[in-house]
């Protein structure tokens, strides 16, 4: 089942009809949309060699300077496409429409982008961030061969799983055990709980991205969720989980997510559809208003949050070994 779980991550992509912008269209009639497989644990900006000869005959004299946007909303080219697809189509859109742009590039929203070079330099960047939260140091990625570096970094462009498999293990990321044997499967690509030397497990260090939107307003069906408009809407932590395993019970998503969200959740956090018992609602009322979780997404899958978290470390990492989660919060009232 483990296994299996990582090959669909390797394998999940999204359906893109990408339109070409208005304001970049030099030839009459316009051209029809592109149509592209884009996997999910890929960026759009490698993208760019299957999309750019299909417009050529329509675009102006000019240097390019390639973005993305969905609904006029610039796309950040550094976060995973997946991820980008789960926080922003609250409600899942197939195909799903962007719009590229080969000028006019948005420099007071997006740092600027070099195509795959500047996609490599984010991933091996992003490599060395996760080591250093699961290891201390960040030496063996430092120490690695330029040609297992570079073969590492095509095994995710082209999603080669198998090379990715034979080429991780160099890095030493360790081994996180499942808490139900059930659903344990060995990954010699995963972060490792130290043991002190009473057997005792000490505290793993899991890296993690999360990406939450928190809407003001009530809504009751995905598709009421209102659009972005700014990246000032999405609220984006950078944060270790820490756990420490207590015997007879499991460490779940819901805790590595309430460890993570304090400020916008809180101890007391409903989660949609979850109900309560008279006595926790008094309580509730008495202390400060709590967020409602809407919406946990990874790898595209809504995830429950009894879910015991190290099966959701061992098969929906990014191969750059973080865990994006993406999070839809109703906010408190005041």
């Amino acid at each position: 089942m483990a296994k299996e779980a990582v090959k669909y991550v390797w394998e999940g992509a999204i359906p893109l009809q990408i339109h070409l912008h208005k304001s970049d269209v030099a030839s009459h009639p316009s051209p029809p949309p592109a149509l592209v497989l884009a996997p999910r644990i890929g960026y759009l900006p490698l993208l760019i060699p299957l999309i750019k000869p299909y417009f050529k005959d329509s675009l102006p004299p000019g240097e390019d300077s390639i973005w993305f946007d969905y609904k006029g909303f610039p796309l950040k080219w550094y976060i995973p496409t997946g991820v980008l697809f789960d926080l922003l189509c609250a409600e899942p859109e197939r195909p799903w429409n962007l719009t590229i742009h080969f000028r006019g590039y948005p420099s007071n929203i997006l740092i600027p982008c070099e195509g795959e070079d500047s996609v490599k330099w984010n991933f091996v960047n992003s490599l060395k961030e996760a080591q250093y939260i699961i290891n201390g140091n960040c030496k063996n990625v430092m120490n690695m061969s330029q040609s297992d570096q570079e073969d590492l970094w095509t095994s995710v462009m082209n999603g080669d799983l198998d090379a990715y498999t034979r080429l991780s293990p160099k890095l030493k990321m360790g081994t996180v055990e499942d808490e139900f044997s059930s659903l344990s499967s060995p990954q010699t690509r995963q972060v490792v709980a130290e043991t002190d030397v009473a057997g005792q497990v000490k505290t793993a260090r899991i890296p993690v991205r999360l990406y939450v939107r928190s809407i003001n307003k009530d809504f009751e069906n995905l598709e009421d969720v209102p659009e972005v408009d700014t990246w000032d809407d999405i609220s984006y932590l950078n944060r270790p989980v820490e756990f420490l395993r207590e015997e007879g019970k499991c460490f779940t998503l819901r805790d590595a997510i309430e460890s993570l969200l304090p400020e916008f959740i809180g101890d007391r956090a409903q989660t949609s559809g979850e109900e309560r018992s008279m006595d926790e609602t008094e309580e509730a009322d008495g202390s400060r208003e709590t967020g409602e979780i809407k919406l946990v997404r990874i790898q595209g899958i809504e995830v429950k949050l009894e879910i015991p978290f190290s099966w959701v470390v061992n098969n929906l990492m990014n191969p750059e070994f973080y865990l994006h989660i993406s999070v839809l919060v109703k906010a408190p009232q005041r």
